[in-house]
C-alpha cells in the first residue's frame, strides 16, 4: 500500500486510476490538493508511486504525475478504504461497461463503492465522474453508501454528479476547456462539488437541478454522436447504390451552417459511444432512433465484408490483413473496436486473419485470437485483402506497392490514396464511395 497523506481540507481520493482518472488526481494533485489515488491494479499504484505515469499518449500528464510525486502530493494505494478514510473529497471514475448481451455491467463500481462505504467519514464529499445511467448517483450508489455506512446523504455526508467529458490524447487541455456539468443531491452538495472544481480545474462550471438531469446530459451527448454516425453511414450505404460519392456530398453538404453530417465509417468503437445509449436503451428507451442507430453501426463491420466478398468471392482461406486494432487513430484503446467484429465476422467466412497496429506489441495482439504481422515481413506480399480500420499517423505513407498479391483495399476511414492503390493494379473500396479501379474477380 503507497503512502496515505495526512488528512486536512484539501485532501481528495480518486478512486480509479485510469486514463481519465490518473489524469484528474494529477491535476489536482498540481492545484493545491493532497491527493491519494486507489486502484485494484497493483502495478498502476506501484508506477505512480515512483512517481511514473502508466498512461501513454496524455501529453503532460507524464510531467503533471512526476512534479506531483517530488512536492509529496500523490500518492497511491490499492486499499480504497484507508484512502477514503484519510480524505473529505471522493472522486469516483470507475468504468460501468456493458456485458456481451448489452446488460449493464456494474461489477467494479459496486466493489469501489463497497469500499468507498466502509471508510467514509462523516461531512465527506463523494462526487461520481463515472458515466451512469439517470438515477444510478442516488437510488443506487447513494443508497448502499447510506447502506453500509449508517450515514444519510445530504446530511452526513455530501453527495454530487459531474460526468467527465474528455476526449482521450487531450485530457488535460479537455478539463481546462470543456465546461464541468454539475449537481448535487441537495444544494449543500453541489456548492461544496462546484466550490471543488472550481479551485481544482478553473473551468467554467455548469450547474443543473438534479443529479438526473446531470447523469442524462452525458449519456444523451453519446446518444447524439451515435445517432449522427449511424444517419452518415445510412447515407454512405445509400450513396453507394445510387454511384454517388458520399465525401463529396458531405462536403457541398456542411458548406450550410445548419448542416453538421458526420463522416461515416467501418464502425464506432471506444469507451463511450458503442456503450452508454445502452444505458437509456436498458432503462427503457428500447424504440426509436437510439436503438436504431446502434444497429445501424455494428452493422457497418459485416456490410463492409460484404463489399469485399462482392468483389473477389469467398473469403475461405484468403488472406486478410486489418490495419488498426484500435477503435480509433493514434490512441492504444481497444475498447469495443470495430476491429473486433471485424475479426469475428471474417472468422466466420473461415479467413486467415492478421492484424497490424504499430501501437500493441506482438503478444498484446495475439491476445485477440489473430496473427500479428509486421509490415515488414514478407508475408504482407500474401494479403489478399487490407483493412483499414483505424488511420494511425503510421499509415498516412503506407506503401501498398509491398501488397504483390491484394485484390481489394477496403478504406475503412476513407483516408487512403485510392489513386495510387488503383494504379498498382489493386480494387479500391470506400465506405460511401464503392469500387473504384481494378477488376471484378467473379
Amino acid at each position: 500500500m503507497g503512502e496515505i497523506q495526512s488528512k486536512s481540507l484539501s485532501s481528495v481520493t480518486v478512486v480509479g486510476l485510469g486514463k481519465i482518472g490518473l489524469t484528474l488526481a494529477a491535476v489536482f494533485a498540481n492545484n493545491g490538493y493532497r491527493v491519494v489515488g486507489a486502484d485494484i491494479n497493483k502495478d498502476v499504484v506501484t508506477s505512480v508511486n515512483q512517481g511514473r505515469s502508466h498512461i501513454n499518449n496524455e501529453p503532460g500528464l507524464d510531467k503533471l504525475v512526476l512534479n506531483a510525486h517530488k512536492n509529496k502530493t500523490l500518492s497511491a494505494t490499492t486499499v480504497t478504504t484507508d484512502a477514503v478514510r484519510e480524505s473529505n473529497i471522493i472522486i469516483v471514475i470507475v468504468p460501468v461497461l456493458v456485458d456481451k448481451q448489452n446488460k449493464i455491467d456494474y461489477q467494479f463500481i459496486d466493489r469501489a463503492v463497497e469500499d468507498i462505504a466502509k471508510g467514509l467519514n462523516k461531512d465527506s464529499l463523494i462526487v461520481f465522474e463515472t458515466t451512469l445511467p439517470p438515477g444510478d448517483t442516488r437510488s443506487r450508489f447513494g443508497k448502499k453508501i447510506e447502506e453500509i455506512s449508517g450515514l444519510n446523504m445530504g446530511e452526513d455526508f455530501y453527495l454530487a454528479y459531474s460526468p467527465e467529458r474528455v476526449y482521450s490524447n487531450q485530457i488535460i487541455r479537455d478539463l481546462k476547456n470543456y465546461p464541468k456539468v454539475v449537481s448535487g443531491v441537495n444544494k449543500q452538495s453541489l456548492d461544496l462539488a462546484a466550490d471543488f472544481y472550481s479551485n481544482s480545474l478553473q473551468c467554467e462550471l455548469i450547474k443543473v437541478s438534479s443529479l438526473e438531469t446531470a447523469e442524462f446530459s452525458k449519456v444523451a451527448e453519446c446518444v447524439y454522436r451515435d445517432v449522427n454516425i449511424a444517419l452518415a453511414n445510412e447515407l454512405a450505404q445509400f450513396a453507394e447504390e445510387k454511384e454517388v460519392n458520399i465525401s463529396e456530398v458531405i462536403t457541398a453538404s456542411n458548406s450550410q451552417p445548419y448542416s453538421h453530417i458526420h463522416s461515416p465509417g467501418i464502425g464506432v468503437g471506444g469507451h463511450c459511444i458503442p456503450i452508454y445509449p445502452y444505458f437509456f436503451i436498458n432503462k427503457g428507451l428500447t424504440e426509436g432512433l437510439t436503438p436504431l442507430s446502434r444497429h445501424v453501426n455494428d452493422n457497418m463491420a459485416p456490410y463492409a465484408i460484404s463489399k469485399v466478398e462482392k468483389r473477389i468471392g469467398s473469403l475461405e482461406n484468403k488472406n486478410v490483413l486489418i490495419l488498426g486494432l484500435s477503435y480509433r487513430e493514434n490512441v492504444k484503446e481497444p475498447t469495443k473496436s470495430s476491429s473486433l467484429l471485424l475479426i469475428d465476422h471474417l472468422k466466420e467466412k473461415e479467413a486467415n486473419v492478421f492484424v497490424n497496429d504499430p501501437l500493441f506489441t506482438e503478444s498484446e495482439v495475439i491476445e485477440y485470437s489473430v496473427l500479428p504481422l509486421s509490415l515488414d515481413d514478407r508475408l504482407v506480399s500474401e494479403m489478399d485483402v487490407v483493412i483499414l480500420q483505424a488511420f494511425h499517423d503510421q499509415y498516412r505513407n503506407i506503401d501498398f506497392s509491398q501488397f504483390k498479391n491484394c485484390k481489394v483495399v477496403l478504406d475503412g476511414r476513407n483516408k487512403l490514396n485510392k489513386d495510387e492503390i488503383i494504379e498498382l493494379g489493386m480494387m479500391y473500396e470506400g465506405i460511401g464511395i464503392g469500387l473504384e479501379g481494378g477488376h471484378d474477380e467473379r
